[in-house]
């Protein structure tokens, strides 16, 4: 008879290390009219008729209770030479992450960052139980995309890059 073993959480984390995702800052607008984004690498496509994304965050987010109930949100997919804004949108400091930084208004007065390969604007359709995290259903209602330039990449707990 086999049995399951518990999954140690340090191996699971680095076995799903060994798959290599691009890295996306989700922007939204808070209750309060500020903006939040923050930085995932959990998102992927859903559906393509209708057109769905998903992103995962963790319950424990600083910006978890603006995400639950804002009505919008872009999805900004990293190029290459955007590594800084990964970490910018990775920091503590809600605000600082916006400090002299150049945006264009989006979908709901959603910012939406300059330079990425490719930006979605969302409406939230769905919010489903994901364990520690969420996972956050969104409808694309518009979007944008660059015809050049390699993505950001995270692969075994730090940037990669194509090649």
């Amino acid at each position: 008879m086999i049995t399951d073993q518990p999954i140690d959480p340090l191996a699971f984390r680095s076995a799903l290390g060994c798959f290599a995702t691009g890295i996306a800052v989700i922007t939204t607008i808070a209750p309060d009219g500020l903006p939040l984004g923050v930085t995932v690498n959990s998102f992927s496509s859903v559906s393509l008729d209708p057109p769905l994304v998903q992103f995962c965050l963790g319950r424990a987010a600083m910006s978890f209770e603006a995400f639950k109930l804002a009505p919008h949100f872009a999805v900004n997919i990293l190029a290459a030479d955007q590594e800084e804004l990964s970490n910018r949108f990775s920091r503590r400091d809600l605000q600082e992450r916006w400090t002299g930084l150049e945006t264009t208004g989006g979908r709901g007065g959603v910012r939406l960052l300059t330079g990425c390969l490719a930006t979605l604007e969302c409406d939230r359709e769905h919010l489903l139980d994901g364990g520690d995290h969420v996972i956050v259903l969104g409808r694309v209602r518009k979007l944008a995309s660059r015809d050049s330039g390699d993505p950001l990449l995270y692969f075994r707990g730090r940037y990669a890059r194509l090649g």
